[in-house]
């Protein structure tokens, strides 16, 4: 798995003061669910209401509206890795 993998928790999308993170993850589009090609952008919206999902979190990209789950939250830009 790749370093900053967690598609299932919501947590990851905010920060610790419980402010919106706008994280930048990555999602696969419907579309390209048989291939397997990911979309990169940050998140506008939490679309799942629950804390965790099996599946992922569903979100909205700010970059475009797209909506799909999430398959990986990446680091901040510009930040050093922990």
């Amino acid at each position: 798995m790749k370093s900053g993998w967690n598609h299932g928790k919501t947590g990851d999308l905010w920060t610790e003061n419980g402010e919106r993170n706008l994280a930048l993850v990555d999602i696969v589009l419907k579309k390209d669910q048989p291939t397997g090609r990911l979309t990169r952008g940050h998140v506008k919206r939490i679309l799942t209401r629950c804390p965790s999902h099996p599946h992922g979190i569903k979100v909205m990209l700010a970059e475009g509206g797209q909506v799909s789950r999430v398959q990986q939250v990446l680091p901040e830009e510009g930040k050093g890795k922990e």
